[in-house]
């Protein structure tokens, strides 16, 4: 039998790719929030954490490959809002 955790971490997983490959294409974060997806990554990171911690393989290959979906993510996001706090200065 399969175990549910790593179904349940497939599925979330595989929801997220593609949002994050659209947004990585397209460089458009005009509807992210960067303060949520700060709390987002940071989440994702401790969770890949406590998962080491236990040694529990779906928590760690659901958030290792989440993780590295989101983090590129975060960057654009907080690029794109660094060139949007810029322009509004202007």
């Amino acid at each position: 039998m399969v175990d549910i955790g790593y179904i349940a971490a497939f599925l979330t997983t595989v929801a997220f790719v593609p949002q994050a490959v659209k947004t990585i294409r397209t460089r458009d974060t005009s509807g992210i929030s960067l303060a949520m997806y700060v709390c987002l990554t940071i989440g994702i990171f401790l969770w890949l954490l406590h998962g080491l911690n236990l040694g529990d393989g779906p928590l760690i290959g659901a958030n290792a490959l989440t993780l590295f979906l989101a983090v590129p993510i975060l960057v654009i996001t907080a690029i794109n809002s660094r060139r949007e706090k810029k322009r509004a200065l202007k």
